[in-house]
């Protein structure tokens, strides 16, 4: 703009029309590939955010196999999709097959209503109806079926729409941990040139952000999604064997619970409540022990994974968790978690527009990544 302005000011329109149309095709040519690359986005973040965070493992495997890096970098990638696969197709299993054998019951009327307990028709508001309700599922489950048919089938679509959202979601982690991979391969290469690119934004500073940028991603994504999934899959995996009905739908919703930094007990206790009903006692209890460790895990694994000098507030965390899946599904959990840390991180420095700050927070920042390297 300043140098359009001194054209204008000199009468040399012929040049400040130049220059205009010259700026104005380099933002067409940039809005244009913003909208290429733009589905692609959340993907190849995510895939930064998985190459960042395990980059020290991969460092460590590439003194083991002589700087291999393509063969160390493809290995990391095979364990993370076998870890990935593994547990997705067992949980989609199990809940494939619970869906088929309520069905079966469904048709040929084996499916039982136990009658309400009296206390039912107590509760306040809901009591009457609910024990109305259920005294006829009790008797005649066809026609309680059909009072509840219009909600049946929107419940229907959702579930056929989410189980379709599902398989996508799959789908993108597993491209995202492919482009992970190829980070990893280019790893030095990738460092240089966000260095250089930091360096242009902000002048002499740019190693230094980067660093920082660096401790913050591993500081989120190995202390709170780290965690959070493996909590959710020892859950998972523990429902599945004492035959826990869609333990893949349970395993979900405790992977978005932990990740916004609510207790997994408040999906895993009702659970527990099944489990004594449906299963022998000494089953029931092991499952029990099985889940206070799993929901109490994350006490002790937090401190282990979670970045020190580096912290973020959990609300920051559980606003960029919400906000990203509402924006971009169960894969923007995870990556707005993340993105929102950094910026607060960011912001925080930016408010204090102190040098020595960002010196400061730097210097913890590249003490942690040498700690974990």
């Amino acid at each position: 703009m300043t140098k359009l302005n001194e054209l204008l000011a000199d009468g040399n329109t012929k040049k400040a029309i130049d220059l205009v149309i010259r700026l104005g095709l380099v933002l067409g040519l940039v809005i244009w590939c913003f909208t290429i690359i733009k589905p692609f986005i959340t993907l190849i973040l995510w895939g930064g955010i998985i190459a960042i965070a395990i980059n020290p493992l991969h460092r460590i495997l590439l003194k083991k196999l002589s700087d291999r890096r393509v063969l160390s970098a493809t290995l990391i990638t095979l364990m993370l999709l076998i870890l990935l696969i593994v547990p997705s197709v067992m949980l989609s299993t199990t809940l494939v097959e619970s869906g088929g054998m309520l069905a079966d019951k469904l048709k040929d009327g084996s499916l039982q209503i136990p009658p309400p307990p009296d206390s039912v028709q107590g509760w306040p508001v809901i009591g009457e109806k609910l024990d109305s309700f259920w005294q006829l599922a009790s008797k005649n489950l066809e026609e309680a079926l059909e009072k509840l048919k219009p909600q049946i089938e929107v419940l229907g679509k959702w579930l056929l729409k989410a189980a379709a959202g599902a398989g996508i979601t799959i789908l993108q982690f597993v491209f995202s941990i492919i482009i992970a991979g190829v980070f990893l391969v280019r790893a030095d290469i990738s460092h240089k040139a966000a260095i250089n690119v930091a360096n242009r934004v902000t002048g002499s500073q740019g190693e230094a952000l980067i660093k920082l940028t660096i401790a913050t991603i591993r500081s989120v994504a190995q202390g709170v999604l780290g965690v959070a999934l493996i909590q959710s899959i020892l859950a998972g995996l523990g429902m599945l064997v004492v035959g826990v009905p869609a333990a893949g739908v349970w395993a979900l919703l405790i992977l978005i619970i932990a990740v916004v930094q609510l207790p997994t007990m408040i999906i895993l206790l009702p659970i527990i409540g099944f489990v004594f009903t449906a299963n022998s006692t000494t089953t029931a209890v092991v499952f029990t022990i099985y889940a206070l460790i799993v929901g109490a895990s994350d006490n002790f694994m937090k401190p282990l994974l979670l970045g020190r000098g580096v912290d973020t507030p959990m609300l920051v965390v559980l606003i960029g968790a919400i906000g990203g899946m509402i924006s971009s599904g169960v894969i923007g959990l995870f990556v707005g978690a993340v993105v929102l840390s950094l910026g607060y991180r960011f912001f925080m420095i930016w408010v204090d527009i102190n040098s020595e700050a960002l010196t400061e927070v730097s210097d913890v920042a590249s003490t942690e990544s040498t700690e974990k390297t």
